[in-house]
């Protein structure tokens, strides 16, 4: 999050003290757990932020007494927040997405066949699948969730299915196939943190991941079998029939997500897949929904073609206003835009000045070394590692910082017990990669409560993968099972 020059006048400040550090966070933690307990599932629309901002207070308080200058601190923060910029970017372009796929006829078109068509008696295991073989296939969880995942989000909707479990299958299924496809920025992040290949990191991410996806899905599968289709036959062909009504709709309007993934499997930076894939929303729009642009900028003295941008615009800023006489329809449909994403970029901003100062002084450092104290087993060093990667997703807000913080910080440690560095890029994705979108303040639960708009509080107990591989990572470890060690003597060195 920071780089710290070694010329720096803070260069030779000594360690802090263990209570200097967890004096902030616990503070955090108090106002937190106040946020939740005063305003519930409506905690991140400001209440959580405001947490993070004075919790950051009592941290610069903390930094500037073991000798911190403000000067440096502020320096810190504002590299902390730049590392986000992409997250943000994506953010904003997910409310532009939203907005132009909606009034191009894609969502609608999603929700049409995903009606005619899905099983709902094999609808949340079926999600699960589907998203799991796309993310293995480009390597995005986001791509997926703000795609195949969106739509399959709104089938369940309209259905009348739980959104929850919905939710939990799209995000269990992508970050399965992300956690084990080659073309995933943090499979290739771990293995090259801890110092091992991405063959051999992925070979060994097996062990933990199958059985996780295989409990998942089963738990979706039985999940399945009391599914109460709460529309009836005939209020879902009525649903179709407004679906045609309102919109175009046809397989030549699932152009933009289809972009999106061939543009991810291409790798393109996800801000630049989403963009384009916005600006095909728009043509699309223009050329197909002409009617319904028209309608949705109604103003006076507008002729048909300004009318048109002017819908397209507002769609692109503040989202689209369903009007059809199902309420549920327009419930879903009534959403997107720029402007409804300005919350949960208050949120990353929040979370991540709050970890830039706890990273910067040392007190994220400190704490870690001071959990690695207590591992003195080969069970409790896996269960340190795992415990200590779910830290830094709460405190930093970024599932990268939670694999490259503690796997630098614990690499020597592997290496001294003749644990092999793919049993560490193992456990940093078992325990950093999957537990990321679980918190409500991290990067990756912000995106997923944008997509959904749900809260991670409302979705989490139903990521059965993610919550699953951290406690078999730490499983394995307890029972000494599936732990790759080195034979050979090593000289250890401390690299800085």
């Amino acid at each position: 999050m920071t780089t710290e020059n070694p010329k720096s006048s803070e260069a030779t400040i000594p360690a802090p003290p263990l209570l200097d550090s967890f004096i902030p966070l616990g503070f955090l933690i108090i106002l937190l757990a106040g946020s939740v307990y005063f305003f519930g599932e409506d905690s991140t629309a400001g209440a959580t932020q405001v947490a993070f901002f004075f919790a950051s207070g009592l941290a610069i308080l903390a930094a500037v007494k073991n000798g911190h200058s403000w000067k440096e601190i502020e320096t810190s923060i504002t590299k902390g927040i730049s590392v986000t910029i992409n997250a943000i970017l994506i953010l904003f372009m997910v409310g532009a997405v939203i907005g132009s796929w909606i009034v191009s006829g894609t969502v609608p078109t999603l929700l049409y066949y995903g009606l005619k068509l899905i099983d709902p008696n094999i609808f949340y295991i079926s999600t699960c699948i589907v998203c799991a073989f796309s993310a293995l296939c480009i390597g995005s969880s986001w791509s997926v969730i703000g795609t195949i995942g969106l739509g399959l989000f709104g089938v369940a909707n309209s259905l009348g299915i739980s959104s929850e479990i919905t939710a939990g299958a799209i995000i269990s299924g992508a970050y399965f196939g992300d956690k084990m496809s080659p073309l995933s920025d943090t499979t290739n992040l771990a293995p090259a943190v801890a110092g091992t290949d991405l063959f051999t990191h992925i070979g060994n991410m097996i062990w933990t991941t199958i059985p996780a996806i295989s409990i998942a899905l089963v738990a979706f599968w039985y999940l399945g079998l009391d599914i109460e289709v709460k529309s009836s036959p005939n209020e879902l062909n009525q649903k179709l029939e407004y679906l045609r009504e309102f919109f175009n709709v046809g397989l030549h309007l699932l152009i933009p997500p289809l972009l999106v993934l061939i543009l991810a499997l291409m790798k393109f930076p996800a801000f630049l897949a989403m963009l384009l894939s916005s600006l095909s929303g728009i043509v699309i729009a223009v050329f197909f929904q002409k009617e319904l642009l028209i309608s949705f900028g109604t103003i006076e003295n507008l002729s048909d073609m300004e009318l048109i941008i002017k819908g397209v615009w507002t769609a692109l800023f503040d989202g689209y206003s369903a009007n059809t006489p199902d309420a549920d329809l327009n419930n879903l449909l009534s959403r997107g835009g720029m402007a409804d994403i300005r919350n949960n970029v208050w949120l990353v901003i929040s979370a991540m000045m709050f970890g830039s100062i706890m990273e910067h002084a040392g007190f994220l450092q400190r704490l870690i070394k001071g959990m690695m104290s207590l591992a003195r087993s080969t069970g409790s060093l896996i269960f340190t590692t795992v415990i200590t990667c779910i830290s830094v997703n709460i405190v930093a807000a970024d599932q990268f910082i939670s694999i490259v913080l503690p796997g630098r910080l614990y690499q020597l440690e592997y290496r001294k017990r003749k644990l092999g560095p793919q049993t560490l890029s193992r456990t940093l994705e078992d325990a950093g990669t999957v537990t990321s979108p679980l918190i409500p303040w991290n990067t990756c639960g912000v995106f997923i409560s944008s997509v959904f708009d749900l809260t991670a509080f409302s979705y989490a107990p139903y990521c059965f993968f993610n919550l699953l591989c951290p406690i078999i990572s730490i499983f394995y470890g307890v029972f000494n099972f599936k732990l790759t060690y080195t034979h050979q003597r090593e000289t250890l060195t401390r690299t800085t």
